[in-house]
């Protein structure tokens, strides 16, 4: 194995919460091959596990969600490690210090940290944040995660793009967002089709600049959500603050009718940074899956909640599935907007969680009944991207995700069986580097020949 020193970015005892302990950045790139393997590899794996996550190039920056991005990837082989690299997302922020929002509050959409989430669509795989365009890295031998660009479409693309598009898994289309936070039109609704061409951007209209993370597709519907957390310039750190006094709303648009009226039902105030998924019921009702904060406060702990839209009455009903603590929820992503059985959560150890340790959380979306693998205190997993066994969405796959262990300040790539959770790891491979606290990545398989 190939292993240059690390160059870890020591954690000083004055460091904010957000740049210490698995927070603190690393500060080089490093490429390392045949890493060391406990447990088997699933043979069919092959491809290429990436996660991003913010790690600023100066070893500073004002909040977690500001730094630069960096994309970590695990390339995975005829039941092989073969290699891990990191690099960082280099935009033109990072190279040029760009600012996103100059000093006379102009908003280049080119310029960002890219730090949030790694998608792949019509050949492309790209780094997101939702402040600006995405860019595009290169997924070639041997030049994996380097930069290739910001990505606006053919200049279609006049907005920010989220960081959590849904790709439709009949259609192959790409659906996803951009939010404002100077002027309106405050929201706008995307579209691309299979071949990866920007065939609809509609604006629509919504009170004021909220933060809207995520959102939900399903066969026949888009669903927005407009919740309160409130664009608000006047403090340090985050440009947002909580105001239940915004109130909190569902808006549906059908995909036939891209242009058509958008219904808005109310709901209960809370945030939800990410949903899980969301599917049709019949004619008349909408099921939604999401992880929710009852405020966005830094008291509350998210969990697995269910919304039902009631196309016909124009309500919404609202049931907790589970009080464990539970984000980042992810489905085996070929059943996106989809009727999916099973749902995967992340559960970090903390203050909230009853001192049990981080975990992961396999929820039966029909019984509400979870399966949960605790990883041990001090070990800590991220987000849990699907990997399929086979052809059969919603059939049999594995969840890979980074664990941090923090007695040993280093990082493991761990695989269990999606299936049989509890039973623990099937594969542990050990990475040559720490791999601070991150976002969204997903399992990108090599394409089929």
């Amino acid at each position: 194995m190939s292993t240059p020193p690390s160059t870890t970015m020591p954690a000083s005892s004055a460091a904010p919460p957000h740049l210490a302990g698995n927070f603190a950045p690393v500060t080089d790139e490093l490429t390392a091959y045949d890493l060391p393997v406990t447990g088997a590899i699933p043979p069919e794996l092959t491809g290429w596990y990436l996660r991003n996550g913010p790690n600023p190039q100066d070893a500073d920056s004002p909040h977690w969600f500001f730094g630069d991005g960096m994309v970590h990837g695990v390339r995975l082989e005829g039941g092989r490690a073969v290699s891990y690299r990191n690099r960082w997302v280099r935009t033109s922020t990072f190279v040029d210090r760009v600012p996103v929002i100059d000093a006379q509050g102009h908003h280049d959409p080119t310029a960002g940290v890219a730090n949030t989430h790694v998608v792949r669509h019509a050949g492309r795989t790209m780094a997101l944040v939702e402040s600006s365009f995405p860019y595009e890295i290169d997924c070639r031998p041997g030049h994996e995660g380097e930069t290739v660009g910001p990505h606006d479409f053919g200049g279609r693309l006049t907005t920010a793009m989220t960081a959590h598009p849904k790709i439709c898994p009949t259609t192959g289309e790409l659906h996803f967002f951009g939010y404002g936070r100077s002027t309106a039109p405050y929201l706008t609704y995307h579209r691309a089709d299979a071949a990866g061409e920007l065939v609809i951007s509609r604006p629509i209209d919504v009170p004021a600049a909220t933060m809207m993370h995520d959102f939900h597709l399903t066969a026949r519907h888009v669903v927005f959500m407009d919740l309160p957390m409130v664009h608000d310039r006047r403090g340090p750190g985050m440009p947002y603050r909580w105001d239940p006094e915004y109130g909190a709303r569902l808006g549906v648009l059908r995909r036939d009718d891209p242009h058509g009226e958008v219904r808005w039902l109310a709901i209960d105030p809370c945030y939800v940074f990410h949903a899980l998924n969301a599917h049709d019921d019949g004619e008349h009702w909408i099921v939604l899956h999401v992880s929710r904060y009852a405020a966005l406060d830094g008291r509350s702990m998210p969990c697995l909640w269910r919304w039902t839209v009631d196309l016909a009455s124009g309500t919404v009903t609202e049931e907790q599935i589970d009080d464990q603590m539970g984000e980042f929820p992810r489905i085996d992503d070929r059943l996106a907007g989809q009727p999916a059985r099973f749902g995967h959560v992340t559960s970090a150890e903390g203050p909230g969680t009853g001192g049990r340790p981080g975990a992961l959380l396999r929820y039966d979306l029909r019984t509400g009944v979870a399966a949960r693998y605790d990883f041990g205190p001090g070990r800590t997993p991220g987000e849990a991207a699907f990997a399929p066994a086979d052809d059969r969405p919603g059939g049999p796959g594995w969840l890979i995700t980074y664990v941090y262990d923090a007695a040993s300040n280093t990082s493991d790539l761990v695989i269990l069986d999606a299936e049989d959770l509890t039973a623990g790891p099937v594969a542990t491979v050990s990475l040559p580097r720490r791999v601070p606290y991150g976002f969204h990545g997903n399992w990108l398989p090599d394409p089929a020949v």
